[in-house]
């Protein structure tokens, strides 16, 4: 009876000590997340250029430490953004940042790179709001161009017959329509022959006859404005631009074509330095074409 007491006292002795031990090791303060190791090795690695390997760190910390790893979280929307160009999986990671630290001193800093990533999953978009903007622009202008021309065409011609005492005929020239129908041919008249021309020519046997040219007021030509087409100044070769903070294609576009709808033709033109239409990088010398 004794020893079986001896043992009942001492398994319960044994239970308490191993409670004992749990509390003790549930009380541990947990590791600051900037001393992980893991999040140390990708600080490590991103400082090498290894930029995978340094996502790869930052995951491996998020997923051990849930939402304790709010710099983890930053560093991977950082690596995503600038690097991997995956704004989508960029903006998550922000998110869970800003979730959890909402009043961190990087609060605005984090909100900024959203919206930065939010721009450039709008220009992956095909039809994009810009391009279609870009090309309402280039269009109108066109049509604003055809239309001068056409002005200027017709008063040159309403000079040219009031000066020689022809009947003055108006000309109607159709712009292209942008919905795609085909323009309509404009209308020739067909050729009149000797027999059906309603001059009649005087014979050959009959008096010639001079006529007096009419007399012209001396001050016909000085009131009557003498139009003169011009053409448009070319822009001078072997333009270029050095890009400077706050440069974009629009406003560089906008500085030299007074507009920004010839954006395009500056990032056809620099291709071979531009990989992207947001590659723009400070004193990046730009042809301008």
């Amino acid at each position: 009876m004794f020893p079986r007491r001896i043992f009942i006292a001492a398994l319960i002795a044994l239970l308490l000590g191993g409670l004992a031990g749990c509390e003790r090791g549930d009380g541990q303060v947990p590791t600051a997340e900037t001393d992980d190791s893991g999040y140390r090795a990708g600080q490590q690695f991103a400082r090498q250029g290894r930029t995978q390997e340094a996502l790869n760190a930052y995951l491996k910390v998020i997923a051990k430490r849930g939402d304790s790893a709010p710099e983890s979280h930053l560093e991977a929307g950082i690596i995503y953004l600038q690097s991997i160009k995956d704004p989508l999986a960029a903006i998550y990671h922000f998110r869970k940042y800003l979730e959890l630290q909402p009043n961190s001193r990087q609060a605005i800093y984090v909100k900024g790179l959203v919206d930065t990533a939010k721009r450039e999953f709008a220009r992956t978009l095909p039809a994009s709001p810009l391009d279609s903007q870009a090309e309402r622009l280039d269009n109108q202008e066109q049509i604003d161009r055809l239309q001068r021309e056409n002005d200027q065409l017709r008063a040159e011609l309403a000079s040219s017959r009031a000066g020689t005492g022809l009947p003055t005929v108006t000309t109607r020239v159709t712009l292209g329509d942008t919905s795609g129908a085909p323009a309509q041919p404009a209308y020739v008249p067909p050729p009149v022959t000797a027999e059906e021309s309603p001059l009649v020519m005087a014979p050959e046997n009959s008096p010639t006859v001079t006529v007096a040219p009419l007399a012209t007021p001396a001050n016909d030509t000085n009131d009557r404005p003498e139009l003169k087409r011009t053409k448009p100044t070319p822009p001078p070769a072997n333009r270029t631009h050095v890009v400077k903070k706050g440069d974009t294609l629009f406003n560089i576009s906008q500085r030299y074509y007074g507009t920004p709808s010839k954006w395009r033709a500056i990032y056809d033109a620099n291709r071979d330095q531009l990989p992207s239409q947001n590659s723009l990088k400070l004193n990046m010398e730009l042809k301008i074409p």
